[in-house]
């Protein structure tokens, strides 16, 4: 019996669960070699920024691959992971941006050749956290996922060896982390426990099950307490999103880490927190019994949302420091996103919910076209800043005054990240956030909440304007002081940052462009609706 339970588990794996996972696994074999030639000193004679570099453009075809090819929903690994559209475009997502975060270190010169393994090995390794994340469909598998992505951030923020800033920032980071992973792990046990189950799909007809008369209200006690472990998952999830008021790690990680590292954060761990944020909530709703317990979710993530965005920018409004001052904006940003999924709880979980398949599918998909253009706009713009330190030794704005004059090419891409990060067309952030306010205009129609949360995410859109306005006028009104270090970027880095821009560009005013994402986006979106119809 035990032999033919292992065969059978063997023979899963083998034909059917790893070719599901075939992008993690060319990550994983690429973590194991970067290990193996520090080893064996062969990273003295190949480097092994080219090694890693190689892995994610592998893993970059591998992931494109399987969304042109997925069709449906399946669960892999007995039911812990789950393969459809949503989980391949996380994947796609998250290996690019490894790709492009690589080229810009090789370019950079962050980190030395004698760092260069470790720092790899940790890079790859939070990204297949990542990865798993947005594919997870067990309790169990959401935590792991967290913690792999967690653990390797914590080491990467602390890379620069000597700076106490670095140092300082590495163990707030660790601290606070180890302390919001207790408590979603906490949480977790009283919802498995409770509900009798980890699989999340699962979980809205348990729900159902404990529930008194088949409806979910607060006013039973077990329904309380799942949601209150459902409270202790989101801080977890919140931790990882910078939300107010789980931010408090953001800023010092960013201005203490490298600029390379500060954009890896700012957008990687965003968009697997949002995966997983999404798979999550989605399994609780959709189903009769428990509207009611969601509903007052999306609502208060819309408080939370509003609270967040108006604290980033009013805070980034003052800073001097730029990696600090985009640690803010991140936060903002942060709520932003958080809007959609405010509004898709909210339509989801109303009572006309069967006639608003189309306007959910919008909220997810806006969700998803925006994490595709902030991936451009916002290392673009961590770019930028990693270049300049390279010659001025500087992050503080003052340093930029003039900058236009001596790199225009650099300049240029800014102006575009910046302008995009406000939203103002043509650029591609523009319509990134017209789809998801469209979204929440449209979920006022079922609670007025979402109307107060549609102004203030207009209010703060004006807000953000002013400080982003600030770095580009210092960097082409001001004049360059006769003092300052000469900043002139190589051809290959011009070409970089060039692109880089071009894409925040064409997301915005190219509509082959951007409609295919726009179908892309979509069709992710449908496709975990769909799996968690299915499943039920």
């Amino acid at each position: 019996m035990f032999s033919q339970l292992i065969q059978n588990l063997i023979d899963d794996t083998l034909k059917y669960s790893l070719g599901y996972f075939e992008a993690e696994l060319w990550l994983c074999a690429t973590i194991v070699a970067l290990l193996l030639f520090r080893l064996i000193s062969v990273d003295r004679l190949i480097p092994t920024s080219i090694l890693a570099l190689t892995g994610a453009i592998v893993a970059t075809v591998v992931a494109w691959f399987q969304l042109t090819t997925t069709d449906g929903s399946e669960t892999f690994f007995t039911g812990m992971l789950i393969h459809d559209q949503f989980s391949v475009y996380f994947r796609l997502f998250l290996s690019l941006f490894l790709a492009l975060t690589i080229a810009l270190t090789i370019l950079t010169g962050i980190p030395d050749n004698e760092d260069s393994p470790d720092f790899y090995a940790l890079l790859l390794g939070a990204t297949v956290g990542m990865m798993i994340m947005a594919t997870a469909n067990n309790l169990l598998m959401l935590f792991i996922g967290v913690e792999m992505a967690s653990v390797p951030s914590y080491a990467m923020v602390g890379f620069l060896k000597g700076r106490r800033a670095s140092s300082e920032a590495a163990l707030k980071y660790v601290v606070y982390g180890a302390g919001a992973a207790g408590v979603m792990l906490y949480g977790i046990s009283l919802i498995a426990g409770m509900l009798g189950t980890g699989d999340m799909s699962l979980l809205a007809d348990r729900l159902r099950i404990v529930a008194d008369n088949g409806v979910a209200g607060l006013g039973d006690p077990e329904v309380r307490l799942v949601a209150l472990g459902t409270m202790l998952v989101m801080v977890g999830l919140a931790f990882k999103l910078s939300l107010v008021p789980f931010h408090f790690w953001c800023p010092d990680a960013f201005e203490g880490a490298s600029a390379e590292v500060g954009g890896f954060l700012s957008v990687a761990s965003k968009a697997g927190a949002f995966g997983l944020l999404v798979r999550f909530l989605v399994a609780f709703s959709g189903d009769p019994s428990g509207a009611e317990l969601m509903t007052a979710f999306g609502i208060g993530l819309g408080v939370v949302a509003m609270v967040t965005m108006t604290f980033g920018n009013l805070a980034a409004y003052g800073q001097s420091n730029i990696k600090r001052m985009l640690a803010y904006s991140t936060i903002a940003h942060a709520g932003y996103m958080l809007m959609a999924v405010s509004a898709m709880l909210v339509m989801q979980n109303s009572a006309h919910a069967g006639d608003l398949g189309q306007e959910i599918n919008a909220c997810l998909g806006g969700l998803l076209y925006y994490l595709a253009v902030y991936l451009f706009m916002n290392l673009g713009a961590f770019a930028v800043v990693a270049l300049i330190r390279n010659y001025t030794f500087s992050e503080e704005i003052d340093s930029y005054a003039g900058l236009i004059r001596q790199s225009p090419a650099l300049c240029v891409c800014m102006v575009f990240c910046m302008i995009s990060l406000v939203g103002i067309p043509p650029f591609g952030g523009f319509f990134a956030k017209l789809m998801i306010f469209g979204s929440v205009y449209k979920a006022g129609d079922f609670h007025w909440s979402m109307y107060v949360l549609l102004a203030v995410g207009i209010v703060n859109t004006v807000i953000s304007l002013f400080y982003y306005l600030r770095v580009l006028k210092t960097m082409i009104i001001y004049d360059r002081p006769a003092d300052a270090r000469a900043v002139r970027l190589p051809n290959l880095e011009n070409v970089y940052v060039g692109l880089l821009g071009a894409f925040v560009l064409l997301l915005g005013c190219a509509p082959f462009i951007a409609d295919g994402l726009n179908v892309i986006a979509g069709e992710a979106a449908g496709s975990i609706f769909s799996a968690i119809v299915t499943s039920r």
